[in-house]
């Protein structure tokens, strides 16, 4: 189902002041290309002040038209055409540096949001879909392109237009540049009151839009599951929905920017041709020459366009700056899991023990709920432990722990004597190996996806873990061998292949600590047999614990601990559990041996 976003009302808004202010949070991304910042301004003030300069030419012309000299009237002209050069020349330059800059700085934007977001704890993604951190990656960044590339430097320009222009209306003529001031206020209150709203309803469009990819990501990503259960059209619906909305929402918004555009530009040429009308009449009184009419004309055209253009780039910066808060959002988020300060160090050799001191935990989303509820554990050095119990018992919640996606609310976890959050994630992490219950194949080869475990494995240690985990005759197999594409989250292989994808690429880290969360499940007999042995071989000398409930794997444990509801209720040997009679020899009873057990 679509989830609705958060959408901003007005008095979650910013104080009108600090609308565009958002954007000073680009200043850290600009100033590592300072020069070329430097470069697209000096090329941006020549072109308004050839701009400027142009209309002297024209006044010249105008008023020596008549005169006897023509080389007088030719060099105007030549000047006139030089100007219009270097105007040209100017321009070319201002565009390719200001769009070059916009690309490189949404570009490093880019990489500074996914390197935030893909270290993020799960709990993050508790709170955010990554479709609408996809959505904030690339639409928001495409915003700000558009701002960078475009829309700043067409504001500064105009704004060197506007004031150069309104200077030289003065010195044209002192009466009519007091009649254009006069408009002035009016142009302004529109802009002032509709931008506020524009905003609103541009970082509501935006919320839409996160939330329509997020909705659409999460459908695509279960397609199967969909239409599996005739979901398709729900599913349909639900999109269309939230792509309404967002539509609605920027109907609105494109709807109030076209009124703003529309007063200002009417009430800017309004005063436009009124003041041409006194001009005219102050022409023929003999007040003024037509040359220096025209002049002024065009400078009041050029400040009416320039009035015009602000009043439009003023919504693009007013979208740009919403933009800019939600990826600041991001690159501010807090994260509940983080490396300490002054982070410990492990030893060379790590022998793996691991221990839970009177652990508790409650998932974020769920906090009155005891995922792990004071559990005591020690684990010892190449030790074999087994977790089983009932689903929601807290068994991969243990994993979690210890892979640290979760800090506990109480207590601490320890790798060889050392509490994980003393420690650099990437630091312990190196010397864990994952099998997790729901196998990750990335759209890669066979041999990108079991090398992921250790990136600079030879091929010939590629080969060898796959064939440790009974993966190299299907893989073999394939078209291209080692080299097939496995597809978006493997789709060429079934279930099965999948999890021994994943088996080879954990034998391949070849890691002190060994974490397999139901790693047999979907393997049918024969290749559970022979992975079953490899993981036997592999666990010899490694710290090995096993979310399990094939019997199988739970009876060569050294120790199997029972939980249940969030606790260790009992640990043991198979056989001392099954004696004891508890819960274990329940679940023995009915998942393992389907009776057999009793009888």
């Amino acid at each position: 189902m679509a989830r609705q976003p958060k959408i901003s009302n007005g008095s979650e808004e910013r104080e009108s002041s600090r609308q565009i202010g958002a954007l000073r949070a680009l200043f850290p991304f600009l100033r590592p290309y300072r020069l070329m910042v430097i470069a697209a301004g000096l090329a941006l003030t020549l072109t308004a002040a050839v701009s400027l300069i142009l209309p002297l030419a024209v006044r010249r012309v105008i008023d020596n038209f008549g005169a006897e000299q023509g080389a007088l009237l030719d060099r105007y002209f030549g000047a006139a055409l030089g100007i219009a050069l270097l105007l040209a020349l100017g321009t070319a330059a201002r565009y390719a540096l200001v769009t070059r800059l916009g690309e490189r700085v949404v570009a490093d934007i880019r990489k500074a949001v996914f390197d935030r977001v893909v270290g993020m704890s799960p709990a993050f993604y508790e709170r955010i879909m990554t479709g609408e951190v996809l959505s904030r990656i690339t639409t928001d960044t495409t915003l700000i392109l558009s701002v960078i590339g475009s829309s700043i430097s067409v504001a500064l320009r105009n704004v060197l237009l506007l004031v150069g222009g309104l200077i030289l209306m003065l010195f044209t003529s002192a009466k009519l540049t007091g009649l254009v001031l006069l408009i002035v206020p009016l142009v302004i209150v529109p802009i002032l009151t509709l931008g506020r709203r524009l905003r609103t309803l541009s970082r509501e469009n935006q919320d839409w839009i996160a939330a329509s990819s997020g909705s659409a990501s999460e459908t695509l990503g279960a397609v199967q599951t969909v239409q599996a259960f005739t979901h398709e059209t729900r599913s349909q619906a639900a999109f269309s929905d939230v792509t309404e909305k967002s539509f609605d929402a920027a109907r609105r918004r494109i709807t109030t920017r076209a009124v703003m555009t529309a007063i200002v530009i009417f009430l800017v040429f309004s005063g436009v041709v009124g003041v041409l009308w006194i001009g005219a009449r102050d022409v023929r009184a003999g007040d003024m020459s037509a040359g220096a009419l025209v002049q002024f004309v065009i400078y009041a055209v050029m400040v009416a366009g320039s009035v015009a253009a602000l009043s439009e780039i003023w919504g693009e910066l007013q979208r740009a700056a919403g933009a800019t808060e939600r990826l600041v959002d991001l690159l501010q988020s807090v994260d509940s899991v983080r490396d300490p300060a002054a982070p410990s160090t492990l030893p060379e050799a790590v022998r793996g023990e691991i221990g839970f001191e009177d652990v508790s935990f409650s998932y974020p989303a769920r906090p009155g709920i005891s995922a792990l509820d004071g559990v005591s554990l020690d684990i010892r050095p190449g030790e074999t432990v087994a977790l089983v119990g009932p689903s929601g018992a807290g068994k991969t919640t243990i994993i979690q722990m210890i892979l640290r996606f979760y800090d506990p609310a109480s207590g601490r976890v320890t790798l060889d004597g050392t509490d994980l959050r003393d420690l650099a994630r990437s630091e312990f992490r190196r010397h864990v190996a994952l099998v997790p219950q729901d196998p990750v194949i990335f759209a890669a080869s066979a041999r990108e996806n079991i090398r992921f475990g250790r990136p600079e494995a030879s091929d010939a240690e590629v080969e060898a873990a796959a064939r440790a985990a009974a993966a190299h005759d299907f893989i073999a197999a394939l078209p291209d061998g080692y080299d097939a594409w496995l597809g978006e989250r493997g789709v060429m292989l079934s279930g099965g292949q999948k999890q021994r994808i994943a088996i080879a690429r954990a034998i391949l880290r070849d890691a002190p600590v060994l974490l397999l969360d139901e790693a047999t499940s979907a393997l049918d007999a024969e290749s559970e047999r022979a992975v079953q042995a490899a993981v036997d071989e592999l666990s010899k000398d490694r710290t090995t614990i096993i979310v399990a409930h094939r019997l199988a794997t739970v009876k060569k444990a050294d120790r199997i601990v029972v939980m249940e509801e969030g606790r260790v209720v009992a640990t043991g040997t198979h056989d001392a559990l099954v004696a004891e009679g508890g819960l274990y020899a329940r679940l023995a009873r009915l998942q393992f041996t389907d009776g057999a057990v009793a009888a």
